[in-house]
């Protein structure tokens, strides 16, 4: 993997760059799209890509559940399985097993704490969310200073986590870009607690190091890039202490020794706390690696992630609210179940070029919705990926111009005061 970064805010730590992987280039920053177990929801590759999307990331914890990472392995790897033939992301299956079973009972394990997401989704839970549900009930995570038992949430089985588990499925996987193991916290936490935690994480992260390095050392292969995952809840000095650590690891012996390839920024946060944590974090971390902020999708978290110089952000929320008949315009959400819609001839966000607005109307989709037709959430899904790829593509067009605090704030007025 490589980077390369292109032009710079004057005033603040926003850029835009190019990272190079084995399957292409992904042009930052860029808005990477949630496909959580192989797929996109309710969308083809073909869809997703021509929404904009340059690059998707997979969850570790499902697929090695269903239908297993060696499986995959053996069917040529997660590109040729799910027909994706961009970039590729995997996460490291932390916050999953933490999140579904670790954590169970603990408050805020979230990426935004439960108080700021039930504001912002819709009540309705979809099939993951229930089968979440369903892993909580099991109680059955423990952690220990090598790693994580869990039980799945599919069949009850026991299953054990390491670092060095965790990057064996990921290289199975075959992804492009691939991140250490980590535990994710809730902000509610002690700062006891977070400091164990962060403990952890930083052992965790140096043996997921070493492994990776020394299965590249043994393959004399190109394998995938290895994130480090920042950590540190709510803390100013830890999160600092975790991104000087993550900056500074390096492997011991005959492994390659250039430390992490990138960084993602990690943890459960507090709304009006997060864009204290993503600076704190990027005023440290190396300014020629990438930083990918881990499960952040919202308008005002994105534009904030961009100034304070994130170049990789991914989020459920497009699908999974156009699921629920939820969909962005450039003057705020809309609830497609309004009777307002019913006979709107409108598209969904005058001026979007996106397949879904070029050919169908508010009433239609309106329709599908109240049938409890599949198409509806195909055709949502469409438009709001579209709309978050292409917010953020002018986010890149305008740092380059010098305009982007214009483009910022005449966007968020629209967005949030329609």
């Amino acid at each position: 993997m490589k980077f390369v970064i292109a032009s710079e805010l004057t005033n603040g730590l926003g850029r835009t760059g190019t990272i190079t992987t084995a399957h292409g280039d992904i042009q930052t920053p860029a808005f990477v799209a949630v496909g959580t177990k192989g797929t996109v929801k309710s969308l083809t590759p073909e869809q997703v890509k021509e929404t904009g999307v340059q690059t998707v990331i997979c969850n570790t914890y499902h697929l090695y559940l269903e239908p297993g990472d060696e499986k995959i392995k053996k069917l040529g790897g997660l590109h040729k399985v799910m027909n994706w033939n961009g970039p590729l992301l995997t996460d490291s299956g932390g916050f999953q097993v933490f999140s579904l079973g670790a954590a169970y009972g603990k408050k805020g394990i979230s990426k935004i704490s439960h108080k700021i997401k039930e504001m912002l989704l819709p009540e309705r839970l979809d099939e993951d969310e229930l089968a979440d549900t369903e892993a909580r009930r099991l109680q059955s995570a423990k952690i220990d200073p090598n790693g994580v038992t869990f039980r799945s949430h599919v069949d009850g089985s026991a299953h054990y986590f390491t670092p060095e588990k965790s990057i064996d499925i990921q290289h199975n996987l075959g992804a492009d870009i691939i991140f250490a193991f980590d535990e994710c916290t809730s902000p509610y936490e002690s700062l006891h607690y977070q400091k164990e935690a962060l403990e952890r994480t930083h052992r965790w992260a140096e043996r997921s190091l070493k492994h990776h390095s020394g299965i590249l050392e043994n393959t004399r292969m190109n394998g995938p890039a290895l994130f480090g995952i920042v950590q540190g809840g709510r803390d100013e000095f830890l999160r600092k202490e975790s991104a000087r650590f993550m900056t500074e690891l390096r492997t011991e012996g005959p492994e390659r020794n250039e430390g992490f390839d990138g960084f993602g920024i990690g943890g459960s946060f507090e709304k009006e706390d997060m864009d204290k944590a993503v600076g704190w974090c990027n005023t440290i971390l190396p300014k020629e690696k990438p930083r990918h902020l881990l499960g952040i999708g919202e308008p005002i978290d994105l534009f904030m992630a961009v100034e304070k110089g994130c170049d990789l952000f991914d989020c459920v929320s497009p699908t999974r609210i156009a699921r629920t008949a939820a969909v962005y315009t450039k003057n705020g959400r809309l609830n497609l179940l309004n009777q307002e819609f019913r006979d709107d001839s409108e598209s969904l966000d005058q001026g979007c070029l996106c397949y879904t607005c070029l050919h169908y109307s508010r009433a239609y989709l309106a329709h599908l919705f109240r049938s409890k037709e599949m198409l509806a959430a195909s055709l949502a899904s469409i438009h709001n990926l579209h709309f978050l790829v292409k917010m953020v593509d002018l986010m890149r067009e305008t740092i380059q111009t010098g305009d982007f605090e214009q483009y910022k704030n005449d966007f968020l007025k629209k967005y949030y005061t329609s």
